[in-house]
């Protein structure tokens, strides 16, 4: 996990300053710092007598006046200087003594940081969440020196995972969830590393999900946020594609994949996951377009092409409606696809699946018997090396290794 331990570390809290009487004591900068001065003496420079000598001199000689005062203006920078440098010495000491607190705080907070991680992995979720709960609860200024912001992610993600749908409308479990949601916006808005505001934007978008908070209106503005922080990364548009198509607005949600597609063209997922929408929706010519155009992206691919092989099986199987002619033109689409799938891997058992299958179907379509019979032997043969490739796949993957 994120935490690091600290190994070595002597927990001792820094001193701080303080009034009580000891062999060291400050009583006097203690209460200087409190707004009452330090007791001062009637003479600083010179003894009593000197300065008395000094002054009856004054009376009677005006040079001597004069001297009097550079004596008396020295001896008050003197005394400025000392308490500017009793002063500075004091604002040294307290920053120094507020930084050693600082330290210590941040060091015992990566240690709990530590502690709860190791809880976290070990699923004891509520003992994690209570330690993740002292970290976040010093200042933010130290959760951003030591590293430490990610903690309001495992923090909402504990929540989230003691949160049980089974009891939901229950208080407390309702409760983790509430938390899990502000922290993953707490985590979202404070935490400097961009891989960490991005899991918890998924997780809070996941949160408002139908098994869960189950409120799509919360969900649509945080992916929006998404998709201006990232607005290369496919799975955004396709998330809310998913929201739009569940609440019947097609129209929006063929937007988002389009979009998915227009930002990131060379991505075979902003094709497929376009062409399963036009699936659902009935739209057969668009599937295939949009099938199509991986193909045409990736020409030395066999799955692309076999994907596509596998849509037209699937038409012509299952569309009762599909005249006789369409139904003969879309398997040998398929036929051909398939082929072009075996030319670039000839061992690809999937494929050879699939083109037995069609071969199958074009069978039923036949008018010839002896056509018929020829296709149905060919596929036979396929579906016997198709098995066998299997086979041999399988056995090596089970095979056990040399130690």
């Amino acid at each position: 996990m994120i935490g690091v331990g600290l190994r070595g570390v002597k927990e001792t809290a820094p001193e701080c300053l303080t009034d009580r009487k000891t062999d060291h004591y400050t009583g006097a900068f203690t209460k200087y710092l409190a707004g009452t001065s330090p007791p001062q003496t009637a003479c600083h420079s010179r003894s009593c007598a000197e300065q008395g000598a000094l002054e009856t001199a004054a009376r009677s000689i005006p040079a001597a006046r004069n001297a009097l005062r550079e004596v008396e203006l020295k001896g008050d920078t003197m005394r400025k200087l000392l308490s500017q440098g009793i002063l500075f010495a004091v604002v040294v000491a307290v920053s120094v003594a507020a930084t050693g607190c600082s330290q210590y705080n941040g060091l015992k907070a990566k240690r709990t940081f530590r502690d709860a991680n190791g809880l976290y992995q070990g699923s004891d979720f509520k003992a994690a969440a209570a330690k993740y709960e002292e970290v976040v609860a010093l200042d933010q200024d130290i959760l951003n020196k030591f590293y430490l912001t990610p903690a309001y992610f495992f923090l909402a993600n504990s929540y989230d995972n003691l949160y049980r749908v089974a009891k939901r409308g229950d208080p407390i479990n309702d409760g983790y969830m509430t938390k899990a949601v502000e922290y993953y916006k707490k985590d979202a808005e404070l935490d400097a590393d961009p891989k960490m505001k991005k899991l918890s934007l998924q997780y809070l978008v996941a949160a408002y999900g139908p098994d869960k908070l189950n409120d799509p209106t919360q969900q649509e503005p945080i992916l929006q946020q998404m998709i201006q922080v990232d607005p290369t990364d496919p799975a955004n548009y396709f998330y809310l594609a998913n929201i739009y198509e569940q609440n019947g607005d097609y129209e929006k949600a063929e937007e988002q994949f389009l979009k998915a597609k227009e930002m990131k063209p060379n991505d075979s997922s902003v094709y497929t996951t376009l062409a399963a929408f036009y699936d659902r929706q009935g739209e057969f010519d668009k599937t295939i377009n949009a099938l199509n155009e991986r193909a045409q992206h990736e020409p030395n691919n066999p799955e692309a092409h076999h994907v596509i092989s596998t849509y037209y099986w699937n038409e012509a199987y299952k569309n009762f409606k599909l005249t006789e002619a369409d139904k003969r033109k879309y398997i040998q689409a398929g036929i051909e696809e398939a082929d072009k799938a075996l030319a670039l891997k000839p061992d690809y058992f999937e494929a050879l699946t699939y083109k037995n299958l069609l071969l199958r179907s074009m069978a039923l379509v036949e008018r010839d018997p002896g056509r018929q019979q020829a296709l149905l032997k060919q596929a036979d043969t396929l579906r016997d090396k198709a098995q066998e490739l299997q086979k041999q796949k399988q056995a090596t993957t089970t095979a056990p290794t040399k130690s």
